[in-house]
């Protein structure tokens, strides 16, 4: 990366393998990481190793899981010619990172997260008293800081695992990236920046480090994206020298959120294979017709000339996603004066997902009759990850005196 714009330009988001995905998934993360790729440069992974940090007993079937879910990925519209795809394994420089950052991180941070005992607590049937699923948020942030990552697409339910990255990387700059003489060499790149920007980066410096000036802060940090004859070590050091601390090995990421999904299952309840009330995104035709005619609908109409209530029948949600405003009128209306049946309120649903569905599952026949080329997919990114990868293993090994050569 050439820039601290660039940087913070990155996006890195990943999902465990678990096969085959359903509109949840589409309407929870794809349709969001599509949205992405066309304005960040994206690192999309499929996090095999935190598979194992609950299936460490068979993981057997993760192979066909990880091809499967990289089938769905670019069949819902995740290009490859605009975001690296790769599978997380296949960059050891993930777990390079995360044992050396395990060296500094206090097992209190670990403990805290969240899920940590919400996990425990779900999945009472498996023993996770092991190493592996307490570190598991510490490997989360190696995925995000390997790559120095500005950008984590989350829900507000996953910010805690961006705020332990972030004070992660605080910590390892402030031990690592105060070099002996980092003022004097912070002082000779402020002088490439030419008299004039030097003078106003100084002077929003001396207005953030005295005052708390926020808005000097960010203008500072405008001014150091816009040099040219700046090198990626100066920027660093020099937004470091801005900050107050040393030079800025391994930056903070920001969380992004994303709005939490409005895709319900075909009971009412979040849409979950734990719940078997998916619509898969390979679901045929006749099956997504099947299923979504056998959902259960408000139980108070039990015959077709009875009054019902849209709020409590699973359907409407359904409708909230994918009807137009005319057709939720229709809907409402008809239902309260039982002037339409349930079948009839089905079936502007079923043609929508089918629509929705259609495109993707053409896309996806393609992929699946052509695996050599999502194995050259998965090279391709995995081979463009793992460069990026090792520049900053290398920057870190270098700060943690462990560059020999």
């Amino acid at each position: 990366m050439t820039s601290l714009a660039d940087r913070h330009a990155r996006v890195l988001s990943g999902m465990r393998p678990t096969g085959r995905l359903h509109l949840g998934h589409y309407h929870g993360v794809l349709k969001n990481w599509v949205a992405l790729q066309q304005e960040y440069d994206c690192f999309f992974f499929v996090a095999d190793w935190h598979a194992l940090t609950t299936h460490y007993e068979d993981p057997s079937l993760i192979p066909r899981a990880v091809h499967e879910m990289v089938i769905d990925w670019l069949a819902a519209g995740i290009d490859p010619d605009k975001a690296r795809l790769f599978i997380q394994s296949q960059v050891p420089e993930h777990a390079e990172l995360h044992l050396l950052l395990s060296m500094i991180t206090p097992l209190g941070w670990l403990e805290r997260v969240p899920s940590y005992k919400d996990q425990q607590e779900a999945l009472k049937e498996k023993d996770l008293a092991t190493y592996g699923f307490l570190g598991y948020p510490l490997l989360q942030s190696a995925d995000i800081l390997i790559y120095r990552a500005g950008l984590v697409p989350v829900g507000e339910d996953q910010v805690a695992h961006v705020e332990i990255t972030r004070e992660v990387a605080r910590r390892f700059n402030h031990l690592y990236g105060r070099e002996p003489d980092f003022e004097q060499k912070a002082e000779a790149a402020l002088k490439k920046m030419g008299k004039k920007a030097a003078k106003a980066f100084a002077s929003q410096r001396r207005a953030y480090q005295e005052a708390g000036d926020t808005e000097a802060l960010q203008a500072a940090r405008d001014l150091l994206a816009e040099q040219q004859n700046l090198g990626l070590e100066d920027r660093e050091r020099l937004l470091g020298y801005l900050e107050g601390g040393g030079r800025v090995i391994l930056p903070e990421p920001q969380p992004l959120l994303t709005q939490a999904s409005k895709m319900p299952g075909l009971d009412g309840r979040k849409m979950s294979k734990s719940y078997a009330n998916t619509l898969a995104l390979n679901d045929s035709p006749k099956a997504v017709e099947q299923k979504l005619r056998t959902m259960p609908t408000d139980t108070n109409r039990v015959r077709r000339t009875d009054p019902g209530d849209p709020a409590r029948c699973p359907v409407w949600q359904f409708h909230e996603v994918y009807s137009s405003a005319d057709t939720k009128d229709w809907v409402a209306q008809g239902c309260k004066s039982a002037g339409i049946g349930c079948i009839d309120c089905k079936q502007p649903v079923i043609d929508a997902v089918l629509a929705e569905l259609g495109p993707m599952q053409q896309r996806a026949a393609e992929y699946e009759a052509r695996p050599n080329l999502v194995r050259q997919v998965i090279e391709q990114g995995g081979a463009a990850a793992r460069a990026s990868a090792q520049a900053t293993l290398a920057e870190v090994r270098q700060a943690m005196s462990l560059s020999y050569s």
